[in-house]
């Protein structure tokens, strides 16, 4: 599913987009077993750079779901309601899939009573078929009253429900396997990082974006728009920040403070990529951005599927250790290995961009 890329996009969302993909495939490609602190997700409460990328991507597609809808002016369609729902599958589908292939690539072909059903793109699935059906059926200027009141209310959940409790006890763990099965979910912790419950926050989160990007289509100016959503991201954050000794930082359960905190930043980011880019016109520098910014989840999908294939075929310890051959410090050595794997998946993007085509998932 490709198309020509006819009409102009807004750069700067397509860096900030590009940024935060690549950012994602470096995180998940360590070469060995040591990783700089900033390239780790926190253990528990806590914020890394690490864990910015996953957020900003989904306030990103709260904007971008803004710039799509309006082509339509928000009428729900039946063409439009089936293109939201189609995508919604094939997202999911693709989701499903990857962790069907990890098991394949180790001989399992029939993975149905263990399957992982969660997952990254999974939950850019449901936050974005959330979003879409919500602008398309409620009024746009109740959609951050109604995120507010998701975040407050998850919050209080959190509270009352033991959800800061880092094991089984905790009611998100509870309600995730009660639904979905404990062999369905992430293995490696009591809390799935991508469970069920907790992508209602995320909702909410990629509601959030969805305001921004109305702020950014419908001011008058480039400048307006620019301190508008500067002064938006500063107020998002500030409230995150003064919240986190009631409801502390965490991006395993998207507590209501990481939502609001990580929506300003990335929308301080936009504005600030906005000025430079748009305004000031300074775009040489984003190039290699923009590659991952223009086909970003087919870019992810194809990461996924090549980091399983290295480590079906043992090729990764060889590889790494060849870098660290000539790297002495593991934990850089480690990091040469995410940039030269990032590096390979702009090459194979690189000749998309150049032909302007947009695969779309």
């Amino acid at each position: 599913m490709t198309e020509v890329l006819a009409k102009k996009r807004l750069l700067s969302l397509d860096v900030l987009r590009g940024i935060t993909v690549a950012g994602m495939i470096v995180v998940n490609n360590a070469g060995g077993p040591l990783s700089y602190d900033s390239l780790r997700h926190s253990a528990w409460n806590g914020m890394t750079p690490c864990d910015l990328v996953f957020p900003f991507f989904l306030f990103i597609m709260g904007i971008s779901t803004y710039i799509a809808l309006r082509k339509f002016r928000f009428e729900p369609s039946g063409p439009v309601v089936r293109k939201i729902l189609k995508r919604t599958l094939l997202i999911l589908l693709i989701g499903i899939a990857i962790h069907w292939f990890e098991y394949i690539c180790k001989g399992d072909f029939f993975p149905f009573a263990h399957l992982r059903l969660t997952g990254v793109l999974q939950r850019i699935a449901l936050c974005y078929c959330a979003a879409s059906f919500l602008a398309l059926y409620m009024p746009h200027k109740w959609l951050g009253w109604l995120a507010g009141v998701i975040l407050a209310g998850y919050g209080i959940f959190l509270l009352s429900a033991n959800g800061y409790a880092p094991d089984e006890t905790n009611l998100l763990s509870v309600i995730d396997r009660a639904v979905l099965g404990a062999d369905h979910l992430y293995l490696k912790s009591p809390i799935d990082p991508e469970g069920l419950f907790s992508t209602l926050p995320s909702i909410a989160h990629t509601l959030i974006g969805f305001c921004c990007g109305r702020l950014i289509m419908e001011a008058d100016t480039l400048d307006k728009k620019i301190v508008g959503l500067f002064v938006t991201g500063f107020l998002l954050m500030s409230v995150g920040f003064l919240l986190t000794e009631a409801l502390p930082l965490n991006k395993r359960i998207w507590s209501p403070t990481f939502a609001l905190t990580t929506c300003g930043l990335a929308a301080m980011l936009q504005a600030t990529l906005m000025y430079f880019i748009d305004f000031k016109g300074k775009r040489n520098w984003c190039r290699c951005f923009e590659v991952f910014g223009v086909n970003p989840l087919f870019l992810y999908v194809l990461s996924e599927v090549l980091a399983i294939v290295i480590g079906a075929t043992g090729i990764k310890p060889p590889i790494y250790e060849a870098i660290h051959s000539l790297v002495a410090n593991p934990y850089l050595a480690s990091a040469v290995y995410s940039l030269l794997f990032v590096g390979l998946m702009a090459a194979a993007g690189y000749p998309l961009y150049k032909k302007k085509i947009y695969i779309k998932l």
